[in-house]
């Protein structure tokens, strides 16, 4: 079995960049199919566009563009891959990183499929910052990294301990976003009191309602950015009233404007 080491990718990297312990790379896939195979650091792999199908010893992923997966170090996996463009952006993370920011490589084990949106919005402006090279773009990736590294420790923590009506609600929303949906609606579908999944929405998801349906909008969009020519069509297809709206939005989470965005990612 290969083990792949720092910063080595099936296909060709476009562009490597390495600081205080992070390797970041963004590679075009060129392989249909890719055997099984480990790296020696933990990473994450973040699909910006096309699509995959990545499986491991439990599970198999079918990814597409906004697909974030976490790797821990050493966990097989396999690659197979249709006749499409397919682009990914690695962060690889070495020991002395988590040394340095006092967490434990060892704290997530194997490798899972990361769908909190706050979290993939999080990644998609770490992105934007290794592409924007700004001097305090480093200190900028730490940051934002560390902050999904708590996010997703923190549910991995949880697993188990949350309500079932959580889990009910993630999946509802994730399927009808596009929708109008109220405290209501949802309270009475999964059988608890509005009041309840008014107050302890935001334990479990650490945002409201409102800006929870945002984020999945955003994170649709960013999706399905290259399919449609206009903003306002891609505004119109997640969900949002007006194209003015979808763009308060995005800025907000990402960052950038969405036709800034779409620029950065043609390049």
């Amino acid at each position: 079995m290969k083990n792949l080491r720092n910063g080595e990718f099936f296909g060709q990297t476009t562009e490597t960049l390495r600081f205080g312990g992070l390797t970041i790379t963004d590679t075009e896939y060129t392989h249909s199919f890719v055997d099984w195979h480990y790296h020696e650091n933990p990473y994450f792999t973040f699909l910006l566009q096309g699509n995959m199908t990545e499986g491991n010893k439990k599970e198999v992923y079918e990814c597409e563009a906004g697909t974030l997966l976490y790797h821990h170090w050493q966990d097989s996996h396999y690659n197979t891959k249709p006749d499409v463009f397919t682009r990914g952006f690695h962060i690889e993370i070495s020991e002395d990183w988590f040394n340095r920011n006092q967490l434990l490589k060892d704290k997530s084990e194997g490798s899972f499929n990361i769908k909190n949106p706050a979290v993939k919005l999080l990644m998609y402006r770490i992105s934007n910052e290794t592409k924007s090279i700004d001097p305090s773009f480093e200190a900028s990736v730490d940051q934002l990294l560390l902050n999904i590294f708590h996010k997703i420790t923190g549910s991995k923590n949880n697993t188990g301990k949350n309500p079932v009506w959580v889990k009910q609600i993630d999946e509802l929303l994730h399927e009808t976003f596009t929708e109008k949906l109220n405290l209501s609606d949802l309270a009475k579908i999964v059988n608890i009191h509005p009041i309840h999944l008014s107050r302890d929405f935001p334990k479990y998801f650490h945002c409201t309602l409102g800006e929870y349906l945002r984020k999945l909008k955003v994170e649709n969009s960013l999706k399905i950015m290259n399919d449609f020519e206009s903003l306002s069509e891609v505004a119109l297809e997640c969900g949002f009233s007006d194209q003015s709206h979808f763009i308060r939005c995005f800025k907000e989470n990402i960052g950038i404007t969405p036709l800034k965005y779409r620029n950065i990612l043609k390049k």
